[in-house]
């Protein structure tokens, strides 16, 4: 019988992401300013990916992005790590061009054909993207991890950052939440592969908008941001901090996989739940008494999650209906709103 690869690690997926907490004690300290005048996205704001114009016409967008296995199989594995790297681009509202894989492989428990499986489903998915595979580096390790580090294109004047929302702005999610309780489900031995399905196939599905979107919709995104690790309560406080306003946000207009309820109440939990709730806690406030898994799911750490728009309220509803041919269950899930004492406020 082949090895699950989700019991040969102890955390997979973007749940093993540094808490959020720690990395921007850390990391705040650490002064990213450069002296290039190129640069014009760095790694102070936390943003998904690096900004540097190559001249007045185009800028290059550059990300890193791997993690342990958050499924058992390694084509859907290499599928799914794939889609979350390239997503980063899609986030600065690039185009993802050139990509190099990131590999640590355990050969004294896995069999070297498994290298060629996960590289299959993540050729898959960068072909898919209009994007080319130009090599990469592999090491000997305890644990398997893989990834991309992705280069795309970007106008200067057409950047998505995650400083750019506007109040009056409504917000889109363009994939439901559940990643992170179902993978551990799986992992736990809860659930099976076959069972999320419908997790599976919206980590596998590229976050790219562009081919949906007319030139004038995309001028109407003001910000955005890809939901992974810190869940959408962390990408909203980074995003809420980085553009100085405060979100409102309704926990019932939330989009959730069919099993996502089911799965918290079971139990299945990852120790980001716990962390993503640290790094907010101090920064939203909670209107009402939603319900225990309510508040989880918004602390629910997703793998290769949707992406988070901020986007002009005259077009929105427009723009969201041009979405829905792709992510079928994108929603409006709150608003921008002015500077207020806490970064979000959260009610149903």
């Amino acid at each position: 019988m082949s090895i699950k690869l989700t019991q040969t690690v102890q955390k997979g997926g973007c749940a093993a992401k540094l808490p959020a907490a720690t990395l921007r004690e850390v990391l705040g300290r650490i002064d990213f300013s450069s002296s290039d005048p190129a640069v014009l996205i760095d790694g102070k704001s936390f943003d998904d990916a690096g900004i540097y114009r190559i001249h007045k016409e185009m800028a290059l967008v550059q990300t890193l992005d791997f993690f342990t296995p958050v499924l058992d199989t390694p084509h859907l594995f290499g599928q799914v790590a794939a889609t979350n790297a390239l997503s980063d681009v899609y986030a600065m509202g690039g185009v993802p061009k050139t990509a190099l894989a990131i590999l640590a492989f355990p050969l004294s428990v896995l069999e070297p054909s498994v290298i060629g499986e996960i590289m299959e489903g993540a050729l898959l998915k960068v072909r898919e993207a209009g994007c080319s595979l130009l090599g990469g580096h592999s090491i000997e390790d305890d644990t398997l991890k893989f990834g991309l580090s992705v280069t795309g294109i970007v106008h200067p004047d057409a950047i998505w950052s995650n400083s750019g929302a506007r109040p009056g702005d409504h917000l889109i999610l363009t994939k439901p939440i559940g990643t992170g309780t179902l993978c551990a489900g799986l992992k736990n031995g809860e659930t099976t592969e076959s069972e999320i399905d419908e997790a599976i196939r919206s980590m596998s599905t590229l976050n790219r908008l562009d081919d949906l979107l007319a030139p004038e919709d995309l001028g109407c995104i003001h910000a955005a941001t890809d939901i992974t690790g810190f869940g959408v309560s962390g990408h909203c406080h980074q995003l809420a901090r980085a553009s100085g306003v405060t979100l409102r946000l309704n926990l019932r207009s939330i989009p959730l996989f069919d099993r996502t309820i089911p799965s918290l109440k079971a139990g299945n939990l990852t120790r980001a739940h716990v962390s993503n709730r640290t790094y907010v806690e101090h920064h939203i406030k909670v209107l009402g008494q939603p319900s225990k898994e309510s508040l989880l799911c918004f602390f629910d750490p997703q793998t290769s999650g949707g992406l988070l728009l901020s986007v002009s309220p005259d077009q929105s509803k427009q723009i969201l209906r041009k979405l829905r041919t792709r992510f079928t269950k994108a929603e409006i899930i709150g608003e921008v709103t002015g500077k207020q004492p806490h970064d979000i406020e959260l009610h149903e």
